[in-house]
C-alpha cells in the first residue's frame, strides 16, 4: 500500500496541547507536545478536532500519543463522557488509531479512556504512524 508521505497533511490547528492535521486519505491526525498541558488546553484541543471532523467529512482519528504526558483524571472523565460521545453522534466517527506513547503512565491513562468509552468507539493501538495509517486508511469511509 502506497502511503501518502505526512508532508501533504495540511495543518489545521495547533496549540501547546499539539498540532491538528488533516491527512487527504480522510483522517484527523493528532500530534501531542511532550509537555503537561492545562485542561483547558487539551478541551480546546478536541473540540478543534471535532470541528475538523465535521468540516472534512472525516470520520477516524489517528492520535500519535509520542512523548505526550498522560492526561489528568479531570480531562480522562470529559473524554468518555463528553467528547467521544459527541464526536460519535455529530461527525459519527468510530475509530481512533493510537500510536502508542513511550510513558508507562501515558499508556495506563490511555488504557483507561480505552476501557470506559462508549460501546461501538473502536480503538487500535500501534507502535509506529505507518501501521496505523495502514489500518485506517483500510477502513471503510
Amino acid at each position: 500500500m502506497n502511503l501518502l508521505p505526512r508532508t501533504q497533511e495540511t495543518l489545521y490547528f495547533q496549540n501547546a496541547a499539539g498540532k491538528v492535521y488533516h491527512h487527504p486519505r480522510g483522517f484527523v491526525r493528532l500530534a501531542w507536545s511532550a509537555e503537561r498541558t492545562s485542561f483547558d488546553a487539551v478541551k480546546a484541543f478536541y473540540e478543534q478536532v471535532l470541528a475538523l471532523l465535521l468540516n472534512s467529512g472525516a470520520r477516524k482519528i489517528l492520535s500519535d500519543h509520542g512523548q505526550r504526558a498522560p492526561l489528568s483524571g479531570a480531562a480522562q472523565a470529559w473524554l468518555i463522557e463528553n467528547w467521544i460521545p459527541r464526536a460519535m453522534t455529530q461527525a459519527r466517527t468510530r475509530h481512533c488509531a493510537i500510536v502508542e506513547g513511550a510513558d508507562p503512565l501515558h499508556r495506563l491513562s490511555t488504557q483507561s479512556v480505552v476501557s470506559a468509552s462508549p460501546s461501538g468507539f473502536v480503538f487500535q493501538r500501534f507502535v509506529s504512524v505507518d501501521a496505523a495509517e495502514a489500518w485506517l486508511t483500510g477502513l471503510p469511509a
